[in-house]
């Protein structure tokens, strides 16, 4: 249990700030510069880290950053806009879960990963993959409220919006229970086994052992 939580607290500093950078990146080029000027393009933790969010991420393994202020008037289609910014964070996390992927098999390969540090890029990678998965649930704070933003009649949306509050509460509530555990795990095992094809691993540690 403690190396999961240090390894979570490392994915804390070093992958939620390319997930939340890559929001604003992503804001930044379809024409909206609001992120990059308040400092929210940048890779240092500090800039991104919600207290609750970040508590909930090493203890359950899921949680959240602040999110990443967008001005969606700035884009060309401002629907669109902002799904796609929403889009670029989960984009982003596996996209580093398939280098973390290709480290691993890098490593096996050389005779260079014992046992522990494969425990330790094995709970990184598993983590980096459920925060992609759990961000795209589609209710505030996560990435995918913001997708509604594109499906939803503007008035369904913002009367959606104002219960975030109790949305909150019952999100809390689902990760202190695990009750997201089985849906999510499901969803991001498929997502670790199609990574694990598509790289061919070749490895002598066994690549499903901790999937």
């Amino acid at each position: 249990m403690l190396m999961k939580m240090l390894m979570r607290a490392l994915v804390l500093v070093a992958v939620i700030p390319i997930h939340e950078c890559a929001h604003g990146l992503a804001a930044s080029w379809m024409g909206d510069h609001t992120a990059r000027d308040l400092g929210r393009t940048t890779l240092n933790p500090l800039a991104h880290l919600d207290p609750v969010g970040s508590l909930m991420l090493v203890v359950t393994g899921l949680g959240w950053a602040k999110p990443v202020p967008i001005d969606a008037r700035n884009f060309r289609s401002p629907k669109w806009g902002m799904a796609l910014t929403a889009l670029a964070g989960p984009a982003a996390n596996l996209l580093l879960a398939l280098v973390l992927m290709l480290a691993l098999k890098g490593l096996s390969l050389a005779g260079l990963l014992g046992v522990g540090l494969y425990i330790a890029l094995m709970i990184v990678l598993q983590t980096t993959v459920h925060l992609a998965v759990f961000n795209m649930i589609p209710i505030p704070p996560l990435d995918g409220s913001r997708l509604l933003t594109a499906i939803l009649p503007d008035r369904m949306y913002y009367s959606l919006m104002r219960y975030e509050r109790v949305i909150m509460a019952v999100l809390l509530l689902a990760l202190f229970t695990g009750i997201l555990n089985l849906p999510l795990g499901g969803i991001s095992g498929a997502i670790l086994r199609g990574l694990d094809k598509m790289t061919g691993f070749l490895g002598s540690m066994g690549s499903l052992a901790l999937y």
